[in-house]
């Protein structure tokens, strides 16, 4: 997913945002639906390309899932409502992210107990960049389409 990550957490963090009732954590949210992504420095400026970065630990749901507990369970000897609202905005939009690379890229969904990854569509390796191979494949328009509700959602909002 190249633009999709940021409208689609715009969208599910406005809905989130919606049916608490809080106008809060737009910026946690946004943050969040591109942070698995933050591995990309370490794939371009130490691991020289040698990894798909989607074997890094913040692609793989099992480590989230492991802060998600801890977080969760802080947040609620604390008794913050608050707090648990931004953790809900903020992971639901990082499993957002795993789910939306799901659909063309390899997620090791059930690690530890395999290393398999899984992936919807394979996207073949027809152009040279292999940007192209993804710009140029159907599944981007899924991609334009959060964006476009990403707009509608932002514009809907402005004019209220």
């Amino acid at each position: 997913m190249f633009i999709g990550h940021l409208p689609a957490g715009y969208v599910l963090t406005k809905k989130v945002q919606k049916n608490t009732k809080t106008g809060k954590y737009l910026l946690v949210g946004l943050i969040a639906s591109i942070l698995p992504d933050i591995d990309m420095l370490y794939f371009y400026l130490i691991d020289n390309r040698q990894n798909l970065h989607h074997s890094y630990w913040t692609h793989i749901p099992f480590y989230w899932l492991l802060i998600v507990a801890v977080t969760f369970a802080i947040i609620w000897l604390l008794k913050k409502k608050y707090y648990m609202i931004a953790a809900i905005i903020f992971f639901s939009n990082i499993f957002l992210h795993l789910f939306l690379d799901t659909i063309v890229g390899k997620i090791e969904w059930l690690f530890p107990f395999t290393d398999n990854a899984y992936y919807m569509v394979d996207v073949p390796s027809v152009y040279h960049f292999w940007v192209y191979n993804f710009i140029f494949h159907w599944t981007f328009l899924l991609e334009i389409a959060v964006l476009i509700w990403a707009v509608y959602i932002f514009i809907k909002s402005r004019c209220k």
